[in-house]
């Protein structure tokens, strides 16, 4: 995935200011930033939904958006995407079938995202974590090339958070591609690559501990926060 001066402008505030970031293949990049970063206006642009006013953004040497890579990519946002009058499993069915993947497929995404014991349950019933749950099982059964996941794992405990993290890694190692956002600087860690935003534009890019290390800080959070006040600096004509 390549974005190139990506400009996104939304009620007259620019969202994203001349966004440039490549995702390698089969890697896991983190997209960093606190609320109103830009985060997830650059997923959906990357997914194919966002209108952009300037720039390209192009998935599998295709742009982004186009017919083609509908079933290539996974796209998980924010709020729940999946039908609340439905059960866990019917809604695996029926994306299932939307994708052309099959009854097994579902089986082992319901496993990989452990909800199977909930198959039964009717959306609406299940709490936030759950529903999240089911959205990525959703994300995934397609089994596509690209995953571009917001915030993946808001609202889940700590053992969930880390069993999930290791299914985005087992994932990049059989070529899969996932762009993750979060907010929480700890799970920078856990990623391979880190592209820190802040009000709309990319501050640095890289591994984390390349990140840090040419901050000089010892974490991904103080260079993050080094590189932020930095920038007002250099606006304050200091």
């Amino acid at each position: 995935m390549v974005a190139r001066d990506l400009v996104v402008v939304r009620g007259g505030r620019v969202v994203l200011d001349g966004v440039t970031l490549e995702v390698a293949a089969g890697t896991v990049t983190g997209l960093l930033g606190p609320s109103g970063a830009g985060k997830t206006t650059l997923m959906r642009a990357v997914a194919g939904v966002q209108r952009i006013t300037s720039g390209t953004v192009e998935v599998l040497g295709a742009p982004a958006g186009s017919a083609g890579l509908r079933s290539r990519i996974g796209y998980l946002t924010q709020a729940p995407a999946v039908y609340g009058d439905l059960t866990v499993a019917e809604n695996l069915r029926y994306f299932a079938a939307v994708t052309g993947a099959g009854a097994r497929r579902v089986a082992e995404v319901l496993d990989a995202v452990q909800v199977g014991e909930l198959r039964g349950r009717v959306v609406d019933r299940l709490s936030g974590g759950q529903r999240a749950r089911v959205s990525l099982a959703v994300a995934l059964v397609g089994d596509p090339e690209v995953l571009v996941l917001d915030e993946p794992t808001v609202g889940l405990d700590p053992l969930l958070r880390r069993d999930l993290w290791h299914l985005f890694h087992r994932l990049a190692g059989d070529g899969r591609t996932l762009l993750v956002s979060t907010h929480v600087m700890d799970e920078a860690r856990r990623c391979t690559d880190l592209a820190l935003l802040h009000e709309g534009r990319v501050l640095a890019t890289g591994p984390p501990h390349s990140i840090a290390g040419s901050a000089g800080a010892d974490a991904v959070e103080d260079a993050f926060i080094d590189l932020v006040e930095s920038r007002e600096r250099v606006r304050a004509g200091r």
